[in-house]
């Protein structure tokens, strides 16, 4: 089976899987830019790294499953997959990537409310006791967005006594006391869970619903100083709202693992402000988590060699 990782980023991702499948019927290979096209035409199977699969990739080579590293399919051409018979799965956010994501969500937050950033050029200005920090305990934390991300962050917060509050489809009492919530809204009632917020942090997927969710009035009904926090998809968040923002001050900063691009160019005056604190997209990116998405993504390519049904297949 020839498997192509279409794209040089997240490169621990394609050594993981060539560990875990350690077979000689494999062929484990990498590709980018202009002649990531000719490299598709000798592989059966693709796996996105932020590489856009459209039809003209699909009809490249013989092309059998397109198989997501992670749980985001928005850069597959799903209309195009159906109608050329391949298969596209992915690996849902579920155990230990969930539980990294979570745990680098955490990171964002407190390097956010003990003004990290600002910390750090005290150290290299040579101050002591500046600047001061706010604690978490007794903050309220708003997750938009109630999946595995989310469960696994929740259950990390609760410790540090902070009040949680989430925004979802179907805030049903059973899903209030599976997150041990304080309280939960639906999506047409997302402005009173906002309000309340010192910290919201983004877990839900992409799609046209949500694509820019978080526009201008709802940052502007957050609390004035209150954070942000997006471990999820960066089109979430509308960059000129944010920016405007953050630039006012009534946001009091934002943490981001993803961006509207990737990479985010190293000159966008986003990351220019003094409150933006932002990571390269490796929230999911850890020893646990890669070998848990590697377990998964093996096992598929292994059905599929076998002509066996797969996993997870979302076309």
């Amino acid at each position: 089976m020839r498997i192509l990782f279409c794209g040089d980023t997240f490169s621990a991702a394609s050594h993981t899987l060539r560990k875990r499948l350690g077979a000689a019927e494999h062929e484990v290979f990498t590709c980018s830019g202009d002649a990531l096209r000719e490299a598709a035409s000798r592989a059966e199977v693709l796996i996105p790294l932020m590489a856009r699969i459209d039809a003209a990739m699909m009809d490249a080579g013989p092309i059998r499953l397109i198989q997501q590293w992670g749980a985001g399919i928005e850069g597959v051409d799903l209309t195009a997959a159906r109608e050329r018979g391949i298969q596209v799965a992915n690996v849902p956010a579920m155990g230990g990537n969930a539980d990294s994501v979570a745990e680098h969500a955490i990171l964002l937050i407190i390097a956010l409310l003990r003004a990290l950033p600002a910390a750090q050029e005290s150290v290299r200005a040579g101050r002591l006791g500046s600047p001061q920090g706010r604690t978490l305990a007794g903050r309220t934390v708003c997750l938009y967005g109630l999946g595995a991300i989310a469960k696994a962050l929740a259950r990390r917060l609760r410790p540090f006594d902070a009040r949680l509050v989430g925004i979802t489809r179907d805030p049903d009492a059973a899903k209030v006391n599976e997150f041990g919530l304080d309280a939960c809204f639906s999506i047409e009632q997302r402005a009173a869970g906002l309000a309340q917020s010192d910290v919201l942090v983004l877990c839900t997927s992409l799609s046209a619903d949500t694509h820019g969710m978080i526009d201008e009035e709802a940052l502007r009904t957050l609390p004035k100083g209150a954070y942000l926090v997006n471990i999820a998809r960066g089109p979430l968040i509308q960059y000129d709202a944010l920016y405007a923002a953050l630039k006012s001050g009534h946001l009091g900063g934002v943490g981001l693992d993803v961006f509207w691009k990737e990479p985010i160019a190293p000159e966008d005056p986003l990351l220019a402000l003094p409150n933006v604190i932002a990571t390269p997209h490796v929230a999911g990116v850890t020893d646990r988590s890669y070998e848990g998405i590697a377990e998964v993504v093996a096992s598929n390519i292994d059905r599929l060699r076998r002509g066996e049904p797969l996993l997870n297949v979302v076309a």
